[in-house]
C-alpha cells in the first residue's frame, strides 16, 4: 500500500517520533522513531517497525518477545512532526516487562508533593483490567466455537444481562456466607461478566476508572 508522506517533517536525520497508544485503553505505552522505511512496512504489514538509533536498523516490535503491536490507525499531529499510532498490544511494550514504558513517578500534582504514580502494568487493578478488555474484544471476533465470550455475544444483550445478574445474586450468597474464598470467585466472575457488558456498549475501561476518579476528586462527593 503505497502512502503520502509529504505531509510529514522527518529530522535531518530522517526520522519522526512515534508515540504508540493502546487503542482500548488510550494508554500510552511507548515512545520511539520511525523512518520512511520503517514507517512504509508498518502500513504494509499492520504491525510496528521502528527505526533503532543505537543499533543504525530497523526492528519489529515484538518478533523477538511475541509481544507484538497491531496496528489500528495511524495518525499525525498538526505540525506534522510527530505520530500517533494506535495499536493491539499483546503483553508488554516495555522490554522491562512492564505494561507501559511509562512507569517512573516524577511528579503530580496534589499540593506540591511528590506522588506515587500508579504503576500501568498488568499487575495492577487498570493493568488486568485493561488485558482483560481486550481478551474480550479478540474473544468477540475471533474466538471459536468453544469460545464462552464469542456465545455470549452470539447470544446478545439478554444474555449478557442474565449473567450479570446471576453472578451478583451468587456474589451476595458467598458474602452471606462470610467464605473470603467464596467472593473472590464469585467476585471474579461477576467482573467479568460485567467487563463483558461494558464492551458490548462499547465502553471501555479507562471510561469507567475516568468516570470513578472524577467522583473522588469533587468534594463532598456524596456517592463516597
Amino acid at each position: 500500500m503505497k502512502i503520502d508522506f509529504s505531509n510529514l517533517k522527518f529530522d535531518d536525520k530522517g526520522l519522526i517520533p512515534a508515540i504508540v497508544q493502546d487503542v482500548y485503553s488510550d494508554e500510552v505505552l511507548m515512545l520511539a522513531y520511525m523512518n520512511g522505511e520503517s514507517l512504509a512496512k508498518t502500513v504494509e504489514t499492520g504491525y510496528t517497525w521502528f527505526w533503532s538509533r543505537s543499533r543504525q536498523e530497523l526492528w519489529n516490535k515484538g518478533a523477538t518477545s511475541g509481544h507484538m503491536q497491531k496496528v489500528e490507525s495511524i495518525t499525525y499531529d498538526c505540525d506534522g512532526d510527530a505520530l500517533l499510532v494506535k495499536v493491539d498490544q499483546t503483553g508488554a511494550a516495555c522490554h522491562t516487562g512492564h505494561r507501559s514504558c511509562f512507569f517512573n513517578p516524577l511528579w503530580n500534582e496534589g499540593e506540591g508533593r511528590n506522588l506515587p504514580v500508579p504503576e500501568p502494568d498488568n499487575e495492577s487493578i487498570y493493568g488486568v483490567l485493561a488485558e482483560l478488555y481486550r481478551v474480550i474484544l479478540y474473544k468477540r471476533e475471533h474466538g471459536g466455537e468453544k469460545s464462552y465470550t464469542k456465545y455470549l455475544f452470539m447470544k446478545g444483550q439478554d444474555k449478557i444481562l442474565k449473567k450479570v445478574g446471576e453472578e451478583s445474586a451468587e456474589t451476595i450468597i458467598a458474602s452471606k456466607n462470610n467464605s473470603r474464598q467464596e467472593v473472590i470467585y464469585e467476585m471474579s466472575d461477576l467482573w467479568y461478566h460485567c467487563m463483558v457488558l461494558l464492551a458490548y456498549h462499547g465502553i471501555t475501561p479507562a471510561e469507567l476508572l475516568h468516570e470513578l476518579s472524577g467522583r473522588r476528586s469533587k468534594e463532598n462527593n456524596s456517592k463516597y
